[in-house]
């Protein structure tokens, strides 16, 4: 359209300024609203295939009946990151975020570490998300349509629609992106609305939301896992370059995202937990092969089989949306550090059509293949390797940059103490939110052995890529002052729509 072109031609003089790669194009303008980059976010965040996969097992290994209470301080502690965080967005419009954010707070070098301990991050959530993928259409397809193939042949093929979505313009991925997500939420709240309707098994009792069922079993493995089932909320500054009226769009989205996000899952796994009964939930869950096939017996049981098929098959799309999402947020994070200098100029470059990152996508895709590949051949399991050791680290990865960003928060509010909102949002809640996911970073550390069901030497091997890819995001800042010091100085820097 005449006003988007108009405004990315306008963005593309205004950043000539500031880099120069910007001859190679911006990303689209004035694309997206709030309904758009939510969908991206919650989609991110996989809805049912947190409730089918991450809330069962968050369940028979974590708190039991006690995950929706600790699903709901997750979110809390969530919204208090998200009053900094969204703050900040409002000074700072940057496709980079983390980086964007801690490069502007702490400076380049910290900068440097987190945008590359956010590319790590993000394609290891992108790329572990093939191995789900991979395992639960093979399962399904052979379970309903009596059609079998290996796993990795669904995850190649959804490598493929991915890079070519990836590589056009975002517009189709929002469209797609929204359906799915829709659909998804709807299946699942009438299964809730089956269980709460008959009362369950439970009674709709709500011993889930009490201290001595929250403190049951091992709440921290459960609340660890209820938070890598909000990973992507926080992508919404990421498309801060392609809203429209970015200083508004941006926090009312990442708000909404956390609460539709987090009351949902709450109220999902209330539902679960009422379905067979506090009491005997752990029975039920320990007696099933799968634990994952859980939330198809409560199907089965409150609605039908003909749900349950359903679910069954929007789990597949559930995990293609997630597979998108994140390909997106990778893909543009490559495109924000070819801009800066950190990474190859040419990698800064937009599409002159779709106006996409493609050259970003077109490296995701080409890493993914390749980590794909090393799993196929070495004959790793797709759930048990590939999803879980790369998620896993990817969650990780995102914990210690929010605590850093909270940390660049404070900071970035002290030196510009005009633009301080109030001592709430610029300097209180950034701390208390700091020191709670530092917490949580240490926690995750500790028990990855547990989360992933990796040996000790492999479990801390992953953890240590964070580690690694925060000094060589690190030696980049310090390479890039060396041969440049005025982008050095720039990093991160406020890009006007």
């Amino acid at each position: 359209m005449s006003q988007t072109s108009g405004a990315a031609s306008a963005a593309s003089q205004s950043a000539s300024n500031m880099s120069p790669v910007a001859g190679g194009g911006q990303l689209r303008r004035n694309a997206l609203g709030i309904a758009a980059i939510t969908f991206f976010v919650v989609s991110a965040a996989a809805p049912l295939t947190a409730v089918a996969g991450g809330y069962p097992i968050a369940m028979l290994l974590g708190n039991g009946a006690g995950v929706p209470l600790a699903t709901l301080i997750v979110m809390a502690i969530l919204l208090i990151f998200s009053v900094g965080y969204t703050a900040m967005a409002r000074h700072i419009s940057n496709a980079g975020s983390f980086y964007a954010f801690t490069a502007r707070g702490l400076g380049g070098v910290p900068g440097g570490a987190a945008a590359f301990i956010a590319v790590l991050a993000y394609n290891t959530m992108q790329i572990g998300l093939y191995g789900l993928f991979g395992a639960v259409a093979a399962g399904t397809f052979e379970g309903v349509f009596n059609f079998s193939q290996p796993w990795y042949v669904w995850s190649l093929i959804a490598w493929v629609v991915v890079g070519i979505m990836g590589y056009r313009q975002i517009d189709l991925s929002a469209k797609v992106l929204g359906i799915l997500v829709i659909l998804e939420y709807v299946v699942v709240l009438v299964m809730d609305g089956a269980i709460v309707g008959t009362g369950g098994a439970g009674h709709n009792s709500m011993v889930s939301f009490t201290p001595s069922a929250f403190m049951a079993g091992s709440p921290t493995i459960g609340m660890l896992l209820c938070f890598a089932s909000f990973m992507g909320f926080e992508a919404t500054t990421i498309y801060s370059e392609e809203a429209r009226d970015p200083s508004r769009t941006v926090p009312r989205a990442t708000y909404l995202s956390v609460l539709v996000i987090g009351i949902f899952y709450a109220f999902t796994s209330w539902c679960m937990v009422n379905g067979t009964g506090a009491d005997k939930l752990m029975d039920v869950l320990g007696g099933l092969k799968d634990p994952t096939t859980f939330i198809f017996t409560l199907s089965d049981q409150y609605v039908g089989s003909g749900l349950t098929t359903v679910m069954q098959l929007l789990l597949i799309s559930s995990v293609f949306a997630a597979l998108l999402a994140f390909h997106n947020a990778a893909a543009r994070y490559f495109y924000v550090l070819g801009r800066e200098g950190l990474l190859p100029a040419k990698l800064g470059q937009t599409h002159d059509q779709h106006q996409s990152p493609h050259l970003g996508s077109v490296l995701q895709t080409v890493l993914a293949v390749i980590v794909l590949a090393v799993f196929i051949a070495t004959n790793q399991d797709p759930v048990l390797g590939l999803f879980a050791w790369l998620t896993n680290l990817a969650t990780f990865g995102v914990i210690v940059l929010m605590a850093l960003v909270s940390f660049s928060v404070c900071a970035f509010f002290a030196r510009k103490r005009e633009l301080r909102p109030s001592a709430f949002k610029g300097s209180i809640a950034p701390i208390v939110a700091g020191i709670l996911l530092g917490i949580i970073a240490v926690l995750v550390f500790i028990n990855f052995k547990d989360l992933t069901g990796a040996s000790p030497g492999l479990a801390y091997g992953l953890t240590c890529l964070v580690l690694v890819a925060a000094v060589l995001g690190g030696i980049a800042a310090g390479r890039l002052k060396s041969a440049d010091s005025r982008r050095y100085a720039e990093m991160g820097a406020h890009r006007d729509n």
